[in-house]
């Protein structure tokens, strides 16, 4: 939980006197419970995450922040409701027609991550034809993980890891760390420094299950559709007066 004072509102320029996390990434989790509360469909609920999503992604370019990773939808949300599900496919287009000259005029790299060749045929045309846009970008990547699981990621790394012994280009000896992230969806990208959960559940729900190792944790009780750049200010304030010792000591 958050660790700032509450009687303090805490300002863009607080966070921007120390070093900003350089990836940041975020379970966007509260939608359906933020639409019920309000007496309407949970896709309203889904509808008003996406706008949330666009202001956090204008406001990380804003501070310069390299990675924002938002995990979209898992591999067990497909025993959602099938409306609920078509809804959220359909979102994926919907925002990509509407943002994506935006997005790439802005700088951003859209980069989809999770095992995209099961999304629906319209889904993935348009967020190949995102990726394929913005490829050269380089003021933010936006890895946006769809049909994505942790424990899917790290069983298709160890698949391709046996097919290169199995083909002699590596022993069982090479394998390490390194060579495992080198096969993990954000191969060359630095893990996150700050895993941001809103809506108050305190689980990680399959996300980035390797690269959050030494992530540090911030939940707020906030749904995401009612998440704003100041949260997030909030979220990155606490970050920044945490004592990360990656499993070490501070002897200063």
């Amino acid at each position: 939980m958050a660790l700032f004072s509450k009687n303090k509102t805490i300002q863009k320029s607080d966070i921007l006197k120390k070093p900003l996390p350089k990836h940041i990434a975020i379970i966007m989790d509260g939608n359906g419970r933020w639409a019920t509360n309000r007496g309407l469909p949970r896709v309203a609920g889904h509808r008003a995450g996406v706008e949330t999503l666009k202001q956090i992604i204008e406001f990380c370019v804003e501070i310069n922040i390299s990675y924002l990773t938002v995990y979209a939808f898992s591999t067990e949300n497909w025993k959602r409701p099938k409306e609920e599900v078509n809804t959220l496919m359909n979102l994926v287009v919907e925002y990509i027609e509407r943002e994506l000259d935006l997005l790439d005029r802005n700088g951003i790299k859209i980069n989809p991550i999770g095992i995209l060749d099961e999304l629906p045929e319209k889904t993935l045309e348009y967020i190949k034809k995102a990726a394929e846009k913005t490829k050269d970008n380089n003021k933010l990547v936006l890895n946006v993980a769809l049909n994505y699981g942790g424990r899917a990621e790290i069983t298709q790394a160890v698949k391709k890891i046996c097919q290169k012994i199995a083909n002699g280009e590596i022993t069982p000896q090479d394998i390490n760390e390194d060579l495992i992230s080198r096969f993990l969806y954000t191969s060359n990208m630095p893990d996150p420094d700050l895993l941001i959960r809103p809506s108050g559940e305190m689980r990680l729900s399959n996300f980035l299950l390797w690269q959050i190792a030494y992530s540090e944790l911030w939940v707020t009780n906030v749904l995401w559709p009612d998440f704003k750049p100041q949260h997030l200010i909030n979220a990155i304030y606490d970050f920044q007066n945490r004592d990360r010792r990656f499993g070490g000591i501070n002897l200063s």
